[in-house]
């Protein structure tokens, strides 16, 4: 496997929790930071979704007597964004 190596500056106190980890863990500081970078970069690409957002807070579904395909049947679309 082919890898870069970068090079960062961390906190006294961040460095010094790094480097228990892995003494605790038996890894290597280089691993952790590995995972940890993994893990947040993928956190990243999997965030929620408008509409998970909207269902979190609730918002989905609290208009009562609204159809229910009122945001995919076309027939509702009919002059929408067009100007009166």
């Amino acid at each position: 496997m082919a890898s870069d190596r970068i090079t960062i500056r961390v906190p006294k106190n961040l460095g010094n929790r790094l480097h228990g980890r892995s003494k605790a863990s038996g890894k290597t500081p280089s691993d952790i930071v590995r995972v940890a970078l993994e893990t947040y970069l993928d956190a990243g690409t999997g965030g929620a979704s408008a509409f998970d957002a909207a269902e979190a807070a609730g918002l989905i579904g609290c208009v009562r007597g609204l159809p229910k395909d009122l945001s995919t049947n076309r027939r509702y679309f009919e002059g929408f964004g067009k100007e009166k």
